[in-house]
């Protein structure tokens, strides 16, 4: 009971506090898909799947087939469900479209009528056996937040010549941008919002920039969530309104590929502010393209993660541990067309 009193505090309380810019966005926070997280969610510069439309939209333009995700998740040892979907289709011209939900729900929070409070005061109480509190909820209520997502990317190819005594650079440039719509629902009253998007990402040679042949690919990305700020506004008497401040998140990746064993090697790293500066750090080690280990930080929590791949088909699960809320576990199936 305790650590769901706490998780409620965190995702839900807090957004009607003075301070609400901070944390209205808080079941955002938690990322989307299986295989970020068990990256330790560094997938800003990686962004390779329909999870791109959240992490860095840029990177859909990746995506050559018609994919689509499911995605399920125990947070905090059961004490919140998380489920996220997407599906993406690739488009002429070098262009990817791509929806996603997303979606945190709590059930089961107890409530506790106010007529237990009016016109008596803590001392009253203490000294009335009739108006004690009996410790017994007068109802239980669900707290959802639901987010929904349109994405669209283009990328472009170029040859950068760096001068006759030098090289040419191939490079590939990758924009994008989100439009997102917010729906919370706490007890009776419900919040809704709208806001945007805007990423890029670079990709390039990364032995051929270094005149190291072994080295593989080098990718930076940059991705400016909720530009301007996400208003979320509630229907109570006041109006209130919540709102989620711009966050910039840049990120870094190498991809190296392991030619003595068919196998491909991973390591990234992202860097953005919310209401502090964070660090995500990740690794994916991928065999022959059918078995993948991953691992990461993520905001200094330990994740971990695989994943397997059978014909069309990508099975994914991660485990993300937090100290004080228990350890979350995430599963998903993504399957290409």
């Amino acid at each position: 009971m305790m650590k769901k009193i706490v998780f409620i505090i965190l995702l839900i309380l807090i957004p009607l506090t003075i301070s609400a810019g901070r944390y209205a966005g808080d079941f955002i926070l938690l990322g989307s898909g299986v295989r970020p997280l068990g990256m330790g969610g560094a997938f800003t510069a990686v962004a390779d799947n329909g999870n791109a439309i959240y992490w860095n939209a840029s990177g859909l333009a990746q995506i050559t087939e018609i994919e689509a995700e499911v995605m399920h998740a125990f947070l905090f040892d059961n004490l919140a469900a998380y489920d996220f979907f997407s599906f993406c289709i690739p488009l002429p011209a070098s262009t990817t479209i791509g929806v996603s939900f997303t979606q945190l729900s709590v059930n089961n929070i107890p409530y506790f009528d106010e007529k237990w409070l009016k016109n008596s005061n803590v001392f009253i109480r203490s000294s009335n056996v009739d108006l004690h509190l009996t410790g017994d909820p007068d109802g239980y209520f669900t707290s959802s937040d639901q987010l929904f997502e349109f994405a669209f990317a283009k990328n472009f190819s170029r040859v950068i010549n760096l001068g006759w005594e030098l090289f040419d650079l191939p490079i590939d440039y990758y924009v994008g941008g989100t439009f997102k719509y917010i729906k919370r629902s706490i007890h009776e009253n419900i919040g809704t919002g709208m806001g945007g998007d805007i990423s890029f990402m670079v990709r390039t040679d990364f032995g051929l920039l270094t005149e190291v042949p072994w080295l593989g690919k080098i990718r930076f990305a940059f991705n400016l969530q909720d530009i301007g700020g996400t208003k979320i506004t509630w229907d109570t008497r006041s109006k209130h309104i919540d709102e989620i401040f711009t966050t910039p998140k840049f990120g870094l990746a190498v991809e190296q590929p392991l030619h003595f064993i068919n196998s491909e090697m991973v390591v990234a790293w992202d860097w953005y502010e919310d209401y502090e500066y964070r660090n995500n750090l990740g690794l994916e080690f991928t065999y022959k393209d059918l078995l993948s280990f991953r691992t990461g930080l993520f905001d200094k929590h330990l994740t971990a993660g695989l994943g397997f791949r059978y014909n069309r088909f990508m099975i994914n699960y991660a485990l993300i541990t937090h100290t004080d809320l228990g350890n979350s576990h995430r599963v998903g199936v993504m399957m290409n067309f």
